[in-house]
């Protein structure tokens, strides 16, 4: 499974997205999902021409970061626990969990410079999934006023793992919505431009729907 043929794959449907809905392909960022994968290969995906990678867990995102010596950036995509914050806040450029005060805290007080984040909602109301409910987003992104440490870029969500491109689709439309809803609000904190949102399966759809980072593992370093 040759890393470059995959990339070139997945950059033309992204090209094919974007013309369909007038969007600029610059506007799409690439993060190479590589919690499953070896540090050989994600060295292979960097000589491929990816430049984000995300990682699900601190040991993971570590021991990459650790080893490899070329330049990356690195997203913290997984579910962040607390007291893992101090492991890895000096080395990412983006979180894309944040969903609670009590990491918030932690994040804030942790960093020694303004994070970038993405408040984590859980659209499709799946008790198996992580995240804020749509209701609860706007008050949570008004409290994270109060960490200076804190910069709210985006929103990000998981899409129902179902092949009904109706219920994909409304789920992407309803956080672009949301994050619509909270750029008019013009929070000094919180710009809220991107959208963090679209996977392996799904990610074309995603792109239509207003996807600016979409996470790819298996169809871009395999499993």
């Amino acid at each position: 499974m040759d890393i470059k043929t995959n990339l070139a794959y997945i950059q033309e449907n992204i090209r094919k997205a974007c013309e369909k809905t007038n969007r600029d392909l610059s506007e799409i960022t690439i993060i190479g999902v590589t919690k499953y994968v070896t540090i050989e290969r994600t060295i292979e995906a960097m000589e491929a021409g990816v430049h984000h990678f995300g990682e699900n867990r601190a040991e993971g995102l570590l021991e990459k970061y650790n080893h490899i010596d070329q330049p990356a950036k690195w997203h913290f995509i997984g579910t962040l626990q607390t007291r893992k914050v101090k492991d890895i806040i000096d080395k990412v450029e983006a979180i894309h969990s944040l969903d609670r005060e009590s990491l918030a805290k932690q994040i804030n007080n942790r960093a020694n410079r303004v994070i970038d984040c993405f408040v984590q909602v859980n659209v499709s109301e799946e008790e198996s999934k992580h995240g804020l409910a749509v209701a609860d987003v706007i008050p949570f992104v008004e409290l994270l006023a109060a960490y200076e440490n804190i910069r709210v870029v985006g929103l990000m969500t998981m899409a129902p793992h179902v092949s009904d491109e109706e219920v994909l689709r409304k789920t992407f439309k309803d956080l672009a919505q949301l994050r619509d809803v909270i750029m008019t609000k013009n929070y000094a904190h919180a710009p809220c431009k991107y959208l963090s949102m679209g996977m392996s399966n799904d990610y074309e759809i995603a792109v239509e729907e207003g996807a600016t980072h979409i996470r790819i593992g298996s169809k871009l370093v395999g499993s």
